[in-house]
């Protein structure tokens, strides 16, 4: 399975009900090996950080075997609104 920015932004929306997804190949080469990812969702309301990234490598765990490092940050709708205002 190729995972590319595209695969991961639409499974995000797809699986998790994701507003806002922001997919970056950070490899070095822009091989698919590592990735930066913005992820916004409703799902992430009154959850800690530990139980949103528990979500997110959830619905990515067969593509993470594939991607050397991935850093994600997640945002409820209200969080990214006040972060845009900024």
């Amino acid at each position: 399975m190729a995972v590319t920015t595209d695969h991961i932004r639409d499974k995000l929306i797809k699986e998790i009900g994701a507003v806002h997804v922001e997919v970056e190949d950070t490899s070095p080469n822009r091989c698919a090996a590592s990735f930066k990812v913005l992820i916004v969702s409703p799902q992430f309301e009154g959850k800690p950080l530990l139980a949103r990234h528990r979500i997110v490598n959830t619905c990515l765990a067969e593509e993470l075997k594939e991607i050397h490092a991935f850093e994600q940050k997640t945002l409820t709708p209200e969080q990214w609104e006040k972060q845009k205002a900024q």
